[in-house]
């Protein structure tokens, strides 16, 4: 990581499809930047909350861990700080991030997750001063982008994951002009559990065509699969191939991350897009 970009804040959102491995992509990005010395904020926002068995948690401690009030404002016009929300309901991972839960559904008829969205989005919009990176593990689907105001509508930047599927492109496809709607400035893919050459070749050639810029593939890890199937078991020890993936990734990011921040008038200004990078 360059010095410019360790000094640089960044609000991700990690999006795509269910199934194609989000929560894994978000552990394995949120503790390289805690690796890397960054101050992480990690937050879950799926209503069945795994990210912290990705961080290292037990199950039990991940069931534990404290959701977010409902309809909490934070930043102008709200009476919560940031800081005193990560206080009060963070909750530090061996990984090194702080774990934010900021839904979980846990009885039948308990109603929408909306507030809880809208919890998200004023938490990001307060900037978390004191956090280098907020990355947000989203739920399945486009819906955080089609709601009023969008929950990721003060991210910096979207990574939408995608296996080696047409769908998976579908949906990323679809994902990047929501966000250019929304204003988000960097629309980026990674795609992820490549087995072959030609899952390799899949993913350049599917998002070219979509304009969507691929970030980088990590390829699919019997490690990670054994350790799903056998329970949580701490950290699982990240593989030489999938940490170079990684890296290749971090990169993409990082040049994101400076181009963010070098041009903030053009933010301001309305969308625009990696697409094509």
């Amino acid at each position: 990581m360059t010095a410019v970009a360790e000094q640089l804040r960044l609000k991700l959102g990690v999006v795509g499809k269910g199934g194609v491995g989000k929560t894994t992509v978000s552990g394995l990005l949120a503790r390289a930047y805690a690796e890397r010395g960054q101050r992480v904020v990690a937050i879950d926002t799926d209503s069945n909350p795994n990210l912290g068995l990705s961080l290292g948690l037990s199950l039990t401690e991940t069931e534990v861990v404290p959701v977010l009030p409902r309809s909490t404002v934070v930043g102008s016009g709200g009476t919560a700080a940031a800081a005193d929300l990560l206080a009060q309901y963070g909750r530090q991972t061996p990984a090194g991030p702080v774990l934010l839960s900021a839904i979980k559904v846990a009885a039948a008829g308990a109603g929408c997750t909306c507030s809880g969205h809208a919890t998200v989005r004023s938490l990001l919009g307060d900037a978390l001063e004191e956090v280098d990176v907020a990355l947000v593990d989203m739920e399945a689907g486009l819906e955080h982008l089609s709601r009023s105001g969008g929950t990721l509508a003060h991210a910096d930047l979207l990574l939408v994951v995608c296996e080696p599927t047409r769908k998976s492109v579908l949906t990323a496809a679809r994902t990047a002009a929501l966000a250019v709607e929304l204003g988000i400035p960097e629309v980026v893919a990674v795609g992820n559990k490549a087995r072959t050459a030609q899952d390799v070749a899949f993913f350049q050639d599917a998002l070219s065509s979509e304009r969507i810029a691929l970030a980088g593939v990590l390829p699919y890890d019997d490690v990670v699969a054994a350790a799903d199937r056998a329970g949580p078991v701490g950290l699982v020890p990240v593989a030489a191939e999938v940490q170079r993936a990684l890296d290749d990734v971090l990169a993409v990011l990082d040049g994101c991350r400076a181009r963010i921040a070098a041009d903030p008038a053009r933010i301001e200004a309305g969308p625009w897009s990696s697409r094509g990078l």
